[in-house]
Parts: structure tokens; C-alpha cells; sequence
């Protein structure tokens, strides 16, 4: 399958449909290069907040966001069905109950939805904002194979994408919002480990630039990185494709789950058979 991963600039848009145009013409260049996937960051969605929200206010931001969540995901779902492509969402705080939490929507091209959820917290999302912890690892059994997503913070714990590669998962997504090198480094850090521990792909992709008009998404860094396996077949240093940093725009990359499949037979080591453990694999959600 071809990726198309979407650092996403945090440029506030003028209205709803001004964000959502931004979006749609996004899915169009990616669909048009023949990309079957689009992935957006975690958060990309808090760039709406600026369409009404002119000076930083965290609370103000986080519902404003959350108001809207319903609308964002039938216009997501809508692109995805124009473009007959697989997106994910980024992520979208919503409403769960009587918290909120953060999720990402994963939809097919037929318009079908599923979410993964954020399941640990930062201490921003915990402190600042109040937001919850939400459902544990899925994969989605989709046209293009099992995918998981392990949204920013969540990649930092090993446990997490584990399940998910136990229950088949070959690439494993990670939308990210981080706002300095060190929080960057941790994701990009723990990306590299997950994709050599569990013998799979892994893809971040942040959010990016400054919003001095948010207290919420003011300063965000990093680059897109496909990483891969350090073994047969693949770079040295296990680094498929890496964007430039900071720059927002599409980078294409194409995964092959046989290579996957073969270095997880026949590799030089073979981490994913020999990590000895007892998590149980994860709950597979079909999404076509």
C-alpha cells in the first residue's frame, strides 16, 4: 500500500468549511499520487478552535473542539468517500459519557468508522484539560490489511502496540502532537523500538508550527518517519522514510506487508517470535 502521511500546520482557518476544504484538498493530492491511506496528526483538529477562539484559552479551545466533533467526523467521512481512500482522522476530543476523551477516527471509503482511543494520558491532557483515558488497543481489519493505532503517548508504552501485533497488526500508526524535541524524541525514539521489537512498521505523524493564539497547540515539533525492522531487507538503521522537520505537506511511503512477513520468518533475529509473553492480542474491529 502507498501512505500518505500529513504533518499538519497549525494555521488558524477563517471557518469550519475553510478547515475542512484544507483537508479535502489534502486527501486529493494524496489520493491522486496513489496513496490508499492518509494519515493527519493527533490534534490536527484543535486547529478549528482558531476559526473563533483568537486568544489562548485551553478550556475554551477543548470544547469548542468538542462541540463540533459530530460535524468533523461526518465531513471526514465524506472526504474519504469523495476520495475512496482510508483516513485517519488525527485525533478529535470528544464527548464520551460524562468525559471526554481523546479519539481517533479511522474511516473507510465506503464512509464506515471506528475509533481507537487514547488510552494514557499526558499530564497536560490529565491536568490542564481533564481529559480521560479512553478504550484499550484495537486493529482494524481493513482492504489493505490489519492496521493498529497508537495515538502520540500511547507509542511509549510497549505493551500497548504489543497487543496489537499480537493480533496481526503489520504497521502500526502514530498521530502525534508534541511540543518540544525532547517530547518529539520520546515518540520518534519509541516508534523505532516498536517497529524493531515487534518486527512491523511503524509511521508518526505530528502536528507541526506555532499557534500564538492557543494555549493549547502553541508551539508543535517533529518530522514523519516510517520506520521499519533493522534487519533483511530493510535499512540498517531501520529508517524507511523521514520527512523534514517541521515542514508541514505529504510524505509518500509505501509498506509491504510480505517484506514483514519474511523478516519475521527468516530475519537475522526474530524479536517478534522470541519476546516471551503472555499479553493477550487485541480485538480486531473489521473496517472496509
Amino acid at each position: 500500500m502507498k501512505l500518505a502521511l500529513a504533518p499538519f500546520g497549525v494555521a488558524p482557518p477563517p471557518n469550519f468549511a475553510a478547515f475542512v476544504t484544507r483537508i479535502d484538498r489534502l486527501a486529493a493530492e494524496a489520493a491522486l499520487a496513489g496513496a490508499h491511506l492518509l494519515v493527519l496528526p493527533e490534534y490536527a483538529s484543535m486547529v478549528l478552535a482558531g476559526a473563533r477562539i483568537k486568544t489562548p484559552d485551553v478550556m475554551a479551545e477543548l470544547q469548542d473542539v468538542v462541540a463540533q466533533a459530530d460535524a468533523l467526523i461526518d465531513a471526514y467521512a465524506q472526504i474519504a468517500k469523495r476520495h475512496r481512500l482510508y483516513l485517519l482522522a488525527g485525533s478529535i476530543p470528544m464527548r464520551v459519557g460524562g468525559a471526554i476523551q481523546n479519539r481517533a477516527p479511522f474511516i473507510a471509503p465506503s464512509g464506515a468508522l471506528a475509533f481507537q482511543d487514547k488510552q494514557a494520558m499526558t499530564r497536560f491532557e490529565a491536568e490542564a484539560w481533564g481529559v480521560s483515558g479512553g478504550g484499550p488497543p484495537r486493529v482494524f481489519a481493513t482492504s489493505l490489511g490489519l492496521i493498529g493505532v497508537s495515538i502520540c503517548y500511547d507509542s511509549e508504552f510497549p505493551l500497548h502496540v504489543r497487543a496489537q501485533t499480537r493480533a496481526g497488526a503489520r504497521l502500526i500508526l502514530i498521530p502525534a502532537c508534541t511540543d518540544s524535541l525532547a517530547g518529539f524524541n520520546r515518540v520518534r525514539l519509541s516508534a523505532r523500538a516498536r517497529a524493531i521489537e515487534n518486527q512491523c512498521f511503524t509511521a508518526i505523524v505530528p502536528l507541526v508550527g506555532t499557534a500564538p493564539w492557543s494555549g493549547a497547540i502553541d508551539s508543535n515539533t517533529g518530522h514523519t518517519g516510517l520506520f521499519t525492522p533493522c534487519d533483511h531487507g530493510f535499512a540498517p538503521d531501520g529508517a524507511g522514510v523521514i520527512g523534514e522537520m517541521d515542514r508541514p505537506g505529504l510524505v509518500l511511503a509505501d509498506v509491504d506487508f510480505a517484506r514483514i512477513d519474511e523478516v519475521r520468518r527468516a530475519g537475522g533475529v526474530l524479536n517478534h517470535r522470541d519476546w516471551a509473553d503472555d499479553i493477550p492480542p487485541c480485538p480486531v474491529i473489521p473496517l472496509v
